[in-house]
């Protein structure tokens, strides 16, 4: 259960995600998902899989004592984004592709 629990938290910052974001995107209480995150309980398998979707991760990434530390920067940046991507609406998105977009026009110059 440390193993997971640890998973947890290793992934969550890595994405720049608190606890509380987590719970909120997985359909959790902050208490329930709390628990899981002090190792106190596991989730059931249904759950296992939400947050893993969650975190952008994979439910044997989250169980595995073998997981991956932190990925390059540049991986977990663009992890980041693309799970914050997925909560936008589509104006949202639009929006911030124009953004990304602008960016990449002034490095080019």
């Amino acid at each position: 259960m440390d193993v997971f629990a640890k998973n947890l938290r290793r992934r969550a910052q890595e994405l720049g995600l608190a606890n509380a974001e987590v719970a909120r995107r997985a359909g959790l209480s902050e208490r329930r998902y709390a628990h899981y995150v002090s190792g106190r309980n596991e989730p059931d398998l249904a759950m296992l899989l939400r947050i893993a979707e969650v975190l952008q991760s994979t439910p044997n990434d989250l169980l595995s004592a073998t997981a991956a530390a932190a990925s390059d920067p540049r991986t977990t940046l663009l992890d980041r984004l693309n799970s914050a991507a997925t909560l936008m609406t589509d104006s949202d998105l639009q929006a911030a592709i124009a953004q990304a977009e602008a960016v990449v026009r002034l490095r080019r110059r």
